[in-house]
């Protein structure tokens, strides 16, 4: 038993190293310049061995989405924690989000990526995670709301639906953020981005209060 236990210790530590170096590769040269045989070597380990970990290059992407997403949803939760009312974990959330876009911008990348189309009985161990963490993302936003609506500091007539309130503030966030990273480059009149992010939460609470 302590010797099936250790192995498949070593074989998750392996599972990680390899996503550690896919990381470093796909981060600096991007996913669709790196090959197999870069992360392989990055990883420090056969090609061969690299397979029977990952069968492609999208597998490895999806590990590190799975990163990603629980990176974001412990975030979110820590948020959620920190509120002392519903109006208040909504905006610690949304800073939450505006945090992680700044301080693991490469995961904040990966998640429009994040989209699975196939059918659900086809879904493996990895992609059935990805599905979880971001039901739990969800869920925690939606706590948040139904909390604002128990504790009156949100308005239960403004949101009649907490899920589809909570997809609109997390594509309303998201998309302020993206126009945040265009100051100076394309656009030179925006705002400083933790200024534009905080002004929204602000314009969405009010929305909903």
């Amino acid at each position: 038993m302590a010797l099936r236990s250790r192995r498949a210790e070593e074989k998750q530590q392996r599972f990680e190293a390899i996503l550690d170096a896919a990381e470093q590769v796909f981060f600096d040269k991007s996913f669709g310049k790196t090959s197999m045989d870069e992360i392989a070597t990055r990883a420090q380990l056969s090609r061969g061995l690299l397979y029977v970990y990952f069968k492609d290059k999208d597998a490895i992407m999806r590990g590190i989405m799975l990163r990603s997403t629980k990176s974001l949803k412990q975030r979110f939760a820590d948020a959620l924690h920190t509120g002392e009312n519903g109006a208040a974990q909504i905006s610690s959330i949304g800073m939450a989000f505006y945090d992680f876009s700044r301080e693991e911008s490469d995961y904040f990348d990966v998640l429009p990526n994040l989209g699975i189309s196939a059918e659900a009985d086809k879904f493996g161990e990895v992609e059935q995670a990805i599905l979880s963490s971001r039901s739990e993302i969800k869920q925690i936003m939606v706590q948040a709301l139904e909390n604002g609506i128990n504790d009156k500091t949100l308005d239960a007539n403004k949101i009649v639906d907490p899920v589809l309130t909570a997809y609109c503030l997390q594509g309303a966030m998201h998309g302020v953020i993206m126009l945040s990273r265009n100051r100076g480059e394309h656009i030179d009149d925006l705002p400083e981005p933790e200024v534009m992010v905080r002004h929204t939460i602000k314009m969405l609470n009010l929305l909903y209060t």
